[in-house]
């Protein structure tokens, strides 16, 4: 389509895939984690910075389907550095066990990459009682985050280099409850609307970024987080709604980003020196872009943080 191709301050678009908006860069001295490696944009993101060199350890759920992937990756860069560590993000007890082996390995981390999450679901609860949309997309990611920070701050300092967190939220955010988190009814199966409860949880990771972008900037971390909007996707993220599956099926490549352009600003904010220093935005087709205003509320992100650390007694 042609409204993809139009290039934004950045010099990118939509149409920009993830190669190229970091060809050229160097990475081969970083250390990321991506969660949800093993389909969709997940897996170009851990694909596109391990051809930059970057060591990429995917955080995944599947470790037979993270097997195939990293072979797939290795078979056309034998170089690559790329590990896996099985990861469920709807349990707050495999999150734990994941950082608890993470840092105790001793690697750095320059990068982490809050990608995996689930899309419109039945209503469910996780194993720790929460709703399944929010306890997979938010509040997994929230301690995965914290868990993780000393080992980022550690990085910066020794290495000497900029920390970025990268959580990967979506245009959804924007169409949440009308409440927008609706603190009081997460786990409400009665007022459920799993298109709802979806972008309740990407409004969340909108607000988790900018709190954290507050903190980190208030104690001179150089660490920065941003959130970022992949943009509209055929993946199988839709396939708990058949009409959307069949639309995608149908009309998907002439609308849609394929996977190579959808993954693009997730690791255009995790490695171009273009984005260093910036801290607490949003970006959307790899250019700056504006959130919705409940997003931009920092009393509610507030909140939110004091309510999620409730949820995972931190």
């Amino acid at each position: 389509m042609w409204w993809l191709g139009r290039k934004g301050p950045s010099g990118f678009s939509a149409s920009s895939t993830a190669e190229e908006v970091t060809q050229g860069i160097d990475g081969s001295d970083l250390t990321a984690i991506v969660t949800g490696a093993t389909s969709g944009i997940g897996v170009e993101t851990a694909r596109a910075l391990a051809l930059r060199g970057v060591h990429v350890v995917m955080g995944i759920r599947n470790m037979t389907a993270g097997g195939e992937i990293k072979e797939t990756i290795l078979r056309y860069n034998p170089i690559a550095k790329i590990d896996m560590m099985e990861l469920d993000l709807s349990s707050m007890e495999s999150v734990r066990t994941f950082a608890s082996q993470f840092n105790s390995r001793g690697l750095p981390l320059n990068i982490l990459v809050n990608n995996a999450g689930i899309m419109a679901t039945p209503f469910k609860l996780s194993k720790d009682k929460i709703e399944l949309q929010f306890a997979t997309n938010h509040i997994g990611h929230f301690l995965l985050t914290n868990l993780l920070l000393e080992t980022m701050k550690r990085t910066a300092i020794e290495q000497r280099k900029e920390g970025r967190v990268v959580n990967v939220s979506s245009r959804r955010h924007k169409l949440s409850y009308p409440e927008g988190i609706r603190f009081d009814k997460i786990n409400d199966k009665s007022g459920y609307n799993s298109l709802s409860a979806y972008g309740q949880s990407k409004l969340a990771n909108v607000l988790h970024t900018n709190e954290l972008a507050r903190r980190l900037k208030e104690e001179g971390t150089n660490i920065t987080a941003n959130s970022v909007s992949p943009g509209p996707i055929a993946t199988n993220l839709f396939r708990y709604h058949s009409l959307m599956e069949v639309f995608v099926g149908i009309l998907g490549k002439y609308a849609m980003k394929n996977i190579q352009q959808g993954a693009a600003t997730t690791c255009y904010v995790a490695l171009h020196p273009q984005v260093k220093g910036l801290t607490g935005c949003y970006f959307a087709d790899s250019n700056l872009a504006e959130a919705s205003s409940q997003a931009s509320d920092p009393e509610v992100a507030r909140k939110l943080w004091e309510y999620s650390s409730d949820l995972v007694k931190f």
